[in-house]
C-alpha cells in the first residue's frame, strides 16, 4: 500500500487515520479551541429559550442553528432571531429551505434514495435556494446551512464576486455526509467556512481530517436518533484537543424529529431546546473537570456569523 500512501502524501493528505491522536495547533481567529453550538433552534421562541437557559446554567453558547429552513420563517421571525443573535453576540445559522426531500420527486422518500433528501434537485431549485439565502442576508443573517456541493460552490463564488456579504458563514450540514480528509478538503476549497462531520467518526479519523483542513469542524457529541443517537460526552476533552478549532454540538437522543417545524410544534421545539442547553451544561462541566486549560471563545468573538442590521424592513 506504500504507493497509495505516497499518492495521498503528494496531495498533502494524511497517509492514514491518525491513531497517534496528535494535538491540533489550529485555532479560531480569537485563539480559542472550541465553541458550543445548539442545533434545531426552530424560531425566535426557541432562541429565547437558549438564551434563558444559558444564563440560568452560566454557560456561553456561541452559535445556534436551525433545520427547517429559511423559507419557513416569516420576515418578522428572521429579523427577531437576527436581533437576538446580534444583541447576544451569537451566530444564528439558518438552513437553506428548498431541498429534494420536500420536493415532488419520489427518490428522496425511497429506502435507497434518502441520502439525496437534503440536496438541491434541479436548476429551478438552485434558483430558489440562492433566493432563500439572499432574503436571509437582507434581513441580517450572516450564517447559512448548506447540504449540497453545487449550492456551496455557487454561494462561495457569489461571496467572492461581492453578490453576497463577504462575512457570510457557509456552514456545511452533517447531511452532506463527506467523511474523509480529501472530501472535506474539497468542501473547504468550494467555500465551506465550517464543516459538520458525520456523527460516528472515531477520534483517529477526526484527527486525520484536521490534518487536511483548516476550517472549524462541527461535531455532534450527542446526536439525534436519526443520526445515530450517540452520546460521546466523555470524549469531549480529547475531541477538542485533536480537532480544534471545533464547534461542540449538542443534539438530543430520544427526541422526536420535528422538521419541518412551525407554530404547531413550537412548545415541543422549545422544550427540546431547553434540554439541549442542559446537555451543553453537562458537556461544559466535563471540560472544566477534566481539561480546564482548554480555551473557549466569548460571545461576539471573531469569525462568528453574528447577524447584521437588516437592509430591508420586515414585512408580513
Amino acid at each position: 500500500m506504500q504507493q497509495a500512501r505516497e499518492i495521498l502524501a503528494r496531495l498533502h493528505l494524511p497517509q492514514g487515520d491518525r491513531h497517534d491522536l496528535p494535538s491540533s495547533d489550529k485555532r479560531f481567529p480569537d485563539g480559542a479551541q472550541y465553541r458550543i453550538e445548539i442545533p434545531s433552534c426552530e424560531g425566535p421562541a426557541a432562541l429565547r429559550a437558549v438564551i434563558e437557559e444559558a444564563d440560568r446554567y452560566g454557560i456561553v453558547i456561541q452559535r445556534i442553528s436551525q433545520g427547517s429552513g429559511i423559507m419557513l420563517l416569516t420576515d418578522e421571525e428572521i429579523t427577531d432571531m437576527a436581533r437576538l443573535g446580534r444583541e447576544r453576540g451569537m451566530e444564528v445559522s439558518l438552513f437553506v429551505g428548498p431541498r429534494a426531500g420536500w420536493d415532488v420527486g419520489a427518490t428522496a422518500a425511497s429506502g435507497a434514495g434518502r441520502v439525496v433528501a437534503p440536496r438541491i434537485r434541479g436548476a429551478d431549485q438552485l434558483v430558489f435556494a440562492v433566493e432563500d439565502v439572499r432574503r436571509a442576508c437582507a434581513l441580517g443573517i450572516r450564517s447559512v446551512l448548506v447540504a449540497d456541493e453545487g449550492l456551496l460552490w455557487i454561494l462561495g463564488e457569489a461571496k467572492r464576486a461581492g453578490m453576497l456579504p463577504s462575512d457570510l458563514v457557509l456552514k456545511v450540514s452533517v447531511m452532506m455526509g463527506s467523511a474523509n480528509p480529501a472530501a472535506i478538503a474539497v468542501m473547504e476549497r468550494l467555500g465551506a467556512g465550517t464543516y459538520n462531520i458525520p456523527t460516528d467518526l472515531t477520534l483517529a479519523q477526526i484527527a486525520a481530517i484536521r490534518q487536511a483542513v483548516d476550517i472549524p469542524l462541527d461535531v455532534y457529541v450527542e446526536a439525534p436518533d436519526d443520526l445515530g443517537g450517540f452520546i460521546r460526552h466523555y470524549e469531549i476533552p480529547e475531541l477538542i484537543r485533536v480537532a480544534s478549532p471545533v464547534y461542540v454540538k449538542f443534539g438530543l437522543r430520544n427526541a422526536p424529529n420535528i422538521y419541518p417545524s412551525g407554530t404547531h410544534l413550537e412548545s415541543t421545539a422549545v422544550a427540546l431546546t431547553r434540554e439541549r442547553v442542559r446537555r451543553a451544561k453537562l458537556g461544559v462541566e466535563m471540560i472544566r473537570r477534566y481539561a480546564p486549560t482548554l480555551i473557549a471563545s466569548p460571545c461576539g468573538a471573531a469569525g462568528l456569523g453574528i447577524p447584521a442590521v437588516p437592509k430591508v424592513a420586515a414585512r408580513s
